[in-house]
């Protein structure tokens, strides 16, 4: 019992030091944390007026169409209708009389080589031209000395054959002479005349004033492309390569002429994904009306095989902003919501194809920029 009467008073003072010390912890002047405030944000997109009736509302109609693809892509030259333009003869150029871009037609003059091979080769023909007349006099003297006896039948053969042997190193010669472009082997000149195998565009340059030729183990000086058909090179992603088909049309609308509309064949799909992008590429056949340049940007639009309900509605409902395409739709009250759509194609009667962002049966405001003007006054 003393014992117990001692420890009492004990706990309690320790009770009474462990209550300070939590109150002391607790306490909002020791530095708690104020509770988190929630602040509303008013919508960018939400738009109220005092008058919603003087903006008359128009239904989005249903319009059925196929799908489409749109993908971008590049104006190519056709590899198939690209020729090179060669040089055999090494040398140094002493005249260029055709850039990049020129359209040339074929034999035109593209440069003037001079070259100490054809300099050489003319040497070797005068010399097969010197022995071949050596040779004819010594068989025609050898066939007179054969009618009168005073050699034999072998004597005869072995000049027969010499005078053979010249002749054919008189036509290698010459042909030797033609290949390093020679025209006339019997007009000795150091310089060579490189003209174009084709009629086209000179899509590629390689050589400039005073430079040097090194036959063919250097890049060719020229490349000449008939650009009366392009290739349309289009990157397409992995998951939309189910819409496109060998063989099917695309339309091709250049960036630089956007009104103009085109029609290609599909003649190849990429057989391997690029792997840093998941994209194939994929290659439209187009006719060339004349404005298409290598190099310029295209929109191609694949259509598909499957027929999609879309929404068609006046073309003043839509409002292009910023890169983009709106619409409003009333939001209730005196509200109105703008909302992002994607816009396809002009159809009869000056209405806008809606792709996405729109369905059939919803109310829009018929004129969107009276309604923007309105807003932002």
């Amino acid at each position: 019992m003393k014992r117990m009467g001692f420890q009492a008073p004990l706990l309690c003072l320790l009770l009474a030091f462990a209550i300070a010390g939590c109150s002391g912890k607790f306490d909002p002047a020791a530095g708690t944390p104020p509770p988190l405030k929630v602040e509303k944000v008013e919508d960018p997109n939400v738009f109220q007026t005092e008058r919603p009736e003087q903006f008359p509302l128009a239904t989005a109609a249903e319009h059925i169409a196929t799908s489409q693809l749109k993908v971008t892509g590049t104006v190519n030259p056709d590899i198939s209708r690209s020729v090179p333009v060669i040089s055999i003869a090494s040398g140094r150029v002493v005249e260029i009389a055709a850039r990049l871009g020129d359209t040339v037609k074929k034999g035109q003059l593209l440069l003037r080589v001079q070259s100490a091979d054809i300099s050489g080769a003319y040497s070797d023909y005068q010399k097969a031209v010197a022995d071949e007349l050596l040779s004819r006099t010594q068989l025609e003297r050898a066939e007179l000395l054969f009618e009168k006896g005073a050699i034999s039948k072998n004597d005869l053969q072995v000049a027969q054959n010499t005078e053979a042997k010249a002749k054919v190193d008189v036509k290698t010669a010459a042909e030797h002479l033609r290949v390093l472009g020679s025209p006339d082997p019997d007009q000795p000149s150091g310089i060579v005349e490189i003209r174009a195998p084709i009629s086209g565009v000179i899509t590629d340059q390689q050589v400039t004033n005073a430079a040097g030729v090194a036959g063919l183990g250097s890049p060719n000086p020229f490349t000449i492309s008939d650009l009366t058909y392009v290739w349309i090179l289009c990157d397409v992603y992995e998951n939309d390569l189910a819409n496109v088909h060998l063989g099917e049309n695309a339309d091709v609308r250049l960036n630089a002429y956007p009104d103009k509309v085109y029609t290609g064949v599909i003649s190849n799909i990429g057989s391997v994904l690029d792997p840093n992008i998941r994209t194939a590429k994929v290659r439209i056949e187009v006719r060339n009306p004349g404005l298409m340049r290598p190099g310029m940007f295209v929109t191609a639009t694949f259509h598909g095989r499957k027929k999609e309900p879309h929404a068609a509605v006046p073309a003043t409902a839509v409002l292009h902003l910023h890169d983009r395409d709106w619409v409003y739709l009333p939001a209730g009250g005196n509200k109105f919501r703008r909302v992002e759509v994607r816009a396809g194609d002009m159809l009869p009667g000056n209405l806008q194809e809606i792709l996405s962002g729109l369905m059939p049966g919803q109310q829009v405001v018929s004129n969107a920029l009276e309604f923007q003007s309105t807003v932002e006054q």
